[in-house]
């Protein structure tokens, strides 16, 4: 076999070390909270950034994909608390599962917790829950204020896909619904 025939992986590698890991720093204050959120993408070292809840939203199929199949189980025995909820590239998670993340989120934070949330790119699904936190931390800040924050910090094409771009917008509108529908259905279940 020639050279040329084989994955210039090795070349690979040494790019990756060279760049850095990319990790932006949403600061809550906007939302009066004195923390901040960290958003990346798939990352090899989080112990220098002092990380210690990940919340992962790849598919175990996409880790897979991208060759870190054992992706959450390494941060386990790294000592990080690991929070998986995957939904698809591009997609949105079900108003439950996103009230169920925002809620670890929240209470991450209320421990003083440093965390860190991450997809493939750190772009899409990560900017989306970041979103939706800050739009769950505070009335005032508007879909697009939560959108342009987040622009600011990781680049245009955070938040990808028109669907998630709607998501937000009826975020809030979603969760009374859902929150109804659950006290109903707890009143239901009390009164029996």
């Amino acid at each position: 076999m020639r050279t040329s025939e084989f994955d210039s992986s090795d070349e690979e590698s040494e790019e990756e070390h060279q760049s850095p890991l990319q990790v932006s720093w949403l600061a809550l204050s906007v939302v009066n909270c004195h923390q901040f959120l960290g958003i990346c993408a798939l990352p090899e070292e989080l112990k220098s950034h002092n990380i210690q809840d990940v919340f992962v939203f790849c598919t175990k199929g996409e880790m897979m994909k991208y060759r870190v199949p054992g992706l959450l189980e390494s941060y386990q025995q790294q000592g990080f608390t690991v929070y998986h909820h995957p939904f698809p590239d591009g997609n949105v998670p079900d108003i439950a599962s996103c009230w169920k993340i925002l809620e670890e989120l929240r209470i991450s934070l209320e421990n003083e917790k440093r965390i860190l949330i991450q997809c493939y790119g750190g772009l899409g699904r990560s900017c989306l829950i970041a979103a939706c936190l800050l739009l769950q931390l505070s009335d005032t800040i508007l879909p697009e204020d939560a959108i342009g924050h987040l622009r600011e910090l990781r680049g245009a094409a955070a938040i990808q896909t028109v669907k998630q771009y709607n998501y937000l917008h009826d975020f809030r509108d979603k969760v009374t619904t859902y929150l109804a529908t659950k006290d109903d259905a707890a009143a239901r279940s009390v009164s029996r």
